[in-house]
């Protein structure tokens, strides 16, 4: 493996992670949402991701064969952005969002569930940020014992 695909693979979770980061993001926002764009309650939203191998070792599609050895890692992808379809019913008679028994269909966002999710993207990020450092200082040192 050499520094450029450690620095890949690096910059690629700082990509999917910022993206979790944000999708979560949206979900905080959106807590109290009743109504989206299509006039539906808020759904919420989470970021799928999957390993990505070098062609040596998988398929056309990215995944990796059964049984091969000669696979090399080449980061995370972010395989979609799935919405739930779990909303919550609150009785709120007077809300102008509310149906003829007086419901009003909230999303199903557990805010406590969401700030672990956030706090374990931007874990992740740093830890990315921290192994692309590591590489970037390795390749700085080669090239310092080259010089001298």
């Amino acid at each position: 493996m050499s520094f450029t695909s450690s620095m890949r693979i690096s910059g690629s979770s700082l990509t999917a992670q910022r993206l979790r980061m944000d999708v979560i993001s949206g979900n905080i926002a959106n807590v109290s949402t009743t109504r989206d764009v299509d006039g539906s309650p808020y759904r919420r939203r989470e970021v799928v991701l999957s390993a990505s191998y070098s062609p040596q070792g998988s398929d056309q599609s990215g995944i990796l064969k059964v049984g091969s050895r000669s696979a090399s890692p080449m980061g995370v992808r972010v395989a979609g952005i799935a919405s739930q379809d779990q909303i919550r019913l609150v009785n709120d008679p007077n809300h102008p969002d509310a149906d003829a028994e007086g419901n009003v269909a909230y999303p199903d966002i557990d805010m406590v569930q969401e700030m672990a999710d956030m706090m374990t993207a931007i874990r992740a990020y740093e830890a990315s940020v921290t192994a692309l450092n590591a590489a970037k200082s390795m390749a700085q040192k080669a090239l310092d014992l080259g010089r001298a």
